[in-house]
This record gives C-alpha cells, structure tokens and sequence, in this order.
C-alpha cells in the first residue's frame, strides 16, 4: 500500500485516491480471508477415540458432540468406565479441533496476521477448556477438590 506520508502527497488529489484505493482493497482482501477462515471453521467437524476403543466421539466447531458410538466392549465395563471413556474421546476431540481451527487460520489468514492468532487463541480457549461438571477420569485430579 503506497504511503501517503508528506502534507503535499496527501494534498494531491491523484495521490490521496491511490491511497484509498490501496487502503480498501486491502481491506477487502482481509475480509475475504477472514470469510474463508470463518466458513472453513464452521464446517469442522472432528472425531476421536478413547485411548481403549470403547467410544468414539464427533464434534462441531464450537466442540459440542454431535455423535456417539460405542463398541460392543462396553458391555463388560462399568458405567463409570464408559463415561471415563467418552470423556477422554472428546477431550481428544477438542484437542484436535484446536489444532486444526489454528491450522485453518493461519492458511487462510497469513502465519503473521494478528486475526488469525486471536481466532485461533479462542478457539483454543473454548475448545481446550475443563468440564468441571463431569467426574474426573483416574489419572485427573478433580477440579473440584473431591
């Protein structure tokens, strides 16, 4: 984008729409990424298993489930057990589809662009975040103290 930095390049009218101009498409261009990056991460969808084959789990973007499937397996396991199991998949799940909300912003956005680590950032935030209103598995200690 041309710089428009003396009083007498601003003052000149050729100038100052060169200027305009570049500043807008240049905005345009950022809104089209930021477009692009917005649908692509819209359409995310993300599955995962737990680490013994017991559930398999599918989200959205913003990491709500969106299917389940358990195996067969899960009949000579406790509830508790299965429900550890679900957890651990959508742990997993959310996990991944952070990495891949970081991966799609930085494609459609630039690895420098400033919207693209935000977005990314949140999308870490949202995703990542403990669900304190679930037990914790064995080998995670209870947020809440219990």
């Amino acid at each position: 984008m041309p710089e428009v930095s003396d009083t007498q390049a601003f003052l000149d009218p050729d100038a100052s729409r060169e200027y305009l101009r570049s500043w807008k498409d240049n905005v345009d261009r950022v809104a089209a990424q930021a477009a692009a990056m917005s649908e692509q991460i819209e359409r995310l969808r993300v599955r995962a298993r737990d680490g013994n084959g017991l559930a398999e789990v599918t989200i959205d973007s913003a990491g709500v489930l969106v299917g389940l499937e358990l195996t067969d397996r899960i009949r000579r396991f406790e509830p508790e057990v299965v429900a550890r199991a679900v957890m651990s998949a959508l742990r997993g799940a959310r996990a991944e589809a952070a990495d891949r909300a970081h991966d799609i912003a930085v494609e459609t956005m630039g690895p420098d662009s400033f919207s693209a680590r935000t977005t990314a950032d949140r999308m870490r935030q949202v995703l990542e975040q403990p669900d304190y209103d679930q037990p914790p598995s064995e080998d995670e200690p209870d947020p809440k103290g219990h």
